[in-house]
């Protein structure tokens, strides 16, 4: 068992992993000269233990404490380098665009060698007198090289502890089922843990993977053999599953997302602003290199034994392929499935195979077209009422179309044969649907975000009749969960809700790609700010050699005037704002940091409203894979260093995620500053920018606006109060059933509620 492994998940659901049984931590334990140094050093990054965790500590040998301590070193990553380009920071080096094209022409005419006065320093470039004040800088103040690294990060400034909780043996086995059977997809940090949970344990053979992607990756997690096999047949049903889990091996997206898509996207994101550095054409001709198939036979054999296993007659089976018909005529060769599909036993195979290129078989959503067309609601409402979760996902549309009553009326009727899920993302959808002065906006598979302008039809009725259909959604919606909740079978009398959770959106479409490594905020979570300054930071070339990878960490700041003002490379000082200076080439091994220091005071006296965090890859390519962002504050005051510039203090880090390997985008809003509020939203919105100046801060806002007008998990825990009867109490002691928010972070959790 790597406890390791175990304990980096942990971690992320504020908890200590301890190879202990719960059950024999009975009676009193005087903590250990060791445990209680074990203990300051947690609280020098920030945490505190609770009374069960102290005293399963004294039960364990000294060296596993090290070992944990360990672990949470390398997740704050405070053994590696955390210097930025300038030396105490929080004052202006002055540095300006005309010391930038000075030794520009300086370089161009030969530096030194050209007689001219300055430092020629170790990256070739040459300084000329005058300029830049080079004992201000760890680099070179010019192409943003570092030319060392700093040993060392503060410790113990943080003025608010987090509190970590015990996680045993048992603890992990049930995680890993909740996470297996959760009937809500995962997001990245769910599924990384999946992933590192899979290392330790096996799949259940009793347990229900109610979830697509959750299981591709539990039959990808070990090497392909009988196991696989097995699994496969039991867990995959549709040829759309199977060409999910070989293409998950391909590309290690969970999703399918086609060749053009991927093609496209590795185009777009090696496109530079400076038309020498861009590497577009090279960077599509090479993503097409990776994607050609070629698959051995263990692989072709395993394809052909699925397939030909599909609990679906060809009919059904070929119809199920149609949507990604180009990519199975790719999949079919490679896998040489034609071959095995004439071999004894394949005939159901071949029976698939045969219809397919035959091509006589045809397709409900073309049946549906056609019936919309010719606008035969009639049969569109009973083809929709055989497929619940399609007529979900066009509710608002054929509202429209065929009327609120008859739709409603038809829509009603299959409710409760939906996962709630659903019905939830309807209820959080319907006023900013039917409202055409409100820009949508919309997530694609591959990452980005786009604004979606409103349906053309909502032209054809006036406001009234618009906030009707919004209304009658909304109505729909309370009263199916409602009656859901009053059709569960509870002995419960009381409930406490936790008043957190009523700032929390239920994560119903929101699923963030990026790791939280020290925690499982869902988006839309409202961090308090507790003193005067928010500092963000990123971090990013762990692991890697010294070479050119320019990361940018930035911000937007956005005035009552309706201005915007960026605190980015370019512009290192704006109200309210400093920044540590750009780097662009980073050391050996330990990395690279950029921080931004924000001054509530200053902000609010130059009239901000909100500001937006962000960070850009400049260099060519998507955001570095494990690039850290994140911010900090404290009631006391934070430091930052004269000798080498380094602010970071992981006892002072609010929120930290880390960009993960399937990451496709270019830019991130990681987190936004409501100034007069002085709350921090955490969210995540990736755009295709190289700098923050491609930011869309409408459809930022826009985003914004819906995880704050999104029905809060307290909301919705109050709908099974009302429909169940339960007595609201303020203490959880005494609650016969309590809503904590460490409840909310369980993936479990919301089986009760989204299943």
């Amino acid at each position: 068992m790597n406890e390791r492994v175990l304990q980096k998940v942990a971690l992320r659901y504020r908890a200590i992993f301890l190879p202990i049984e719960r059950e024999g931590l009975t009676g009193h334990y005087e903590p250990t000269v060791p445990v209680m140094a074990f203990v300051a050093r947690l609280k020098e990054n920030g945490y505190s233990v609770s009374e069960e965790l102290l005293h399963a500590l004294t039960k364990v040998p000294t060296n596993k404490l090290g070992e944990i301590t360990a672990v949470i070193n390398e997740t704050f990553r405070v053994n590696l380098n955390w210097m930025p380009l300038v030396k105490g920071w929080d004052t202006p080096t002055g540095e300006t665009r005309m010391d930038h094209l000075i030794t520009f022409i300086a370089n161009f005419f030969g530096g030194e060698e050209a007689g001219l006065e300055g430092i020629t320093l170790p990256c070739g470039h040459f300084i000329p007198d005058g300029t830049f004040p080079l004992e201000r800088y760890n680099g070179c103040p010019y192409c943003g090289t570092l030319f060392g690294s700093a040993g060392f990060v503060y410790h113990g400034q943080g003025s608010k502890l987090k509190e970590l909780r015990l996680f045993t043996l048992e603890d992990k086995k049930q995680l890993f089922r909740d996470l297996l059977s959760s009937p809500t997809p995962l997001d990245a940090t769910q599924l990384d843990s999946l992933k590192l949970l899979l290392q330790e344990f096996e799949v259940p053979e009793d347990i229900e993977i109610p979830m697509k992607e959750t299981a591709i990756v539990a039959i990808n997690s070990g090497e392909l053999g009988v196991r696989s096999e097995e699994l496969g047949v039991r867990l995959l049903k549709t040829p759309t599953d199977i060409l999910r889990y070989f293409w998950y091996e391909k590309t290690g997206q969970v999703k399918i997302i086609e060749p053009k898509t991927l093609v496209a996207m590795a185009q777009k994101s090696n496109r530079h602003h400076w038309l020498p550095a861009d590497k577009s054409e090279q960077a599509a001709a090479q993503k097409r290199q990776e994607l050609k198939l070629k698959y051995d036979r263990k692989h072709c054999r395993l394809a052909a034994t699925w397939l030909n296993a599909v609990p679906m007659n060809a009919h059904q089976a070929v119809e199920n392929m149609n949507p990604k018909r180009g990519m199975w005529v790719r999949m079919i060769h490679a896998l040489r499935l034609g071959e095995y599909s004439r071999k004894k036993g394949f005939e159901h195979l071949a029976e698939i195979l045969y219809v397919f290129y035959q091509q006589d078989y045809t397709t409900w959503a073309g049946k549906l077209d056609q019936a919309q067309k010719e606008n035969r609601s009639e049969e569109v409402l009973r083809m929709l009422t055989d497929r619940p979760g399609m007529f979900a996902r066009c509710l608002f549309s054929t509202m429209l179309r065929f009327g609120k009553e008859k739709t409603l009326a038809a829509f009603q009727t299959v409710t409760d044969t939906m996962p709630a899920r659903l019905v939830l993302s309807l209820g959080n959808a319907a006023d900013g649907w039917f409202d055409t002065e409100r820009i949508r906006v919309a997530r694609p598979i591959t990452g980005g975000t786009h604004s979606v302008q409103p349906h053309p039809l909502l032209q054809l009725y006036n406001e009234e009749e618009r906030k009707a259909m919004a209304k009658a959604v909304n109505d729909l919606y309370a009263h199916t969960m409602k009656k859901r909740f009053a059709s569960q079978v509870t002995s419960a009398k009381t409930i406490y809700i936790d008043p957190r959770l009523y700032e929390i959106p239920v994560s119903v479409g929101d699923r963030s790609s990026s790791i939280q490594d020290t925690s499982c905020a869902l988006q839309g979570t409202r961090f308090p700010v507790e003193g005067d300054s928010v500092r963000l930071f990123m971090h990013w070339g762990k692991g890697l050699p010294a070479q050119h990878l320019d990361m940018d960490l930035s911000c937007a700041i956005a005035m009552q005037n309706g201005k915007t003002i960026e605190c980015a490379y370019y512009n290192l000082t704006a109200p309210g704002a400093k920044h540590s200076g750009d780097i662009i080439h980073i050391p050996d091994q330990v990395g690279a940091a950029e921080y931004i220091e924000l001054s509530l005071p200053e902000l609010e006296e130059a009239g901000a409203r909100y500001v937006s965090f962000t960070c850009n890859a400049y260099s060519n390519g998507a955001l570095s894979p494990n690039l850290m962002v994140g911010w900090m504050n404290s009631a006391y005051p934070m430091t930052i260093s004269n000798e080498t510039g380094v602010a970071y203090d992981p006892s002072c880090v609010q929120h930290l995620v880390r960009i993960s390997e399937a990451n496709l985008s270019k830019g991130m809003v990681f987190g936004v500053l409501d100034v007069a509020a002085r709350e921090i939203y955490w969210l995540e919105m990736p755009f295709m920018g190289q700098t923050v100046r491609d930011l869309d801060l409408k459809t930022m806002e826009s985003l914004l606006k819906r995880l704050q007008e999104k029905l809060s998990i307290g909301q919705l825990l109050d709908l099974k109060r009302e429909a169940q009867g339960l007595t609201l109490v303020d203490d959880k002691d005494k609650a016969d059933e309590a809503y904590t928010y460490e409840w909310a972070l369980d993936p479990s959790s919301f089986r009760l509620l989204t299943s």
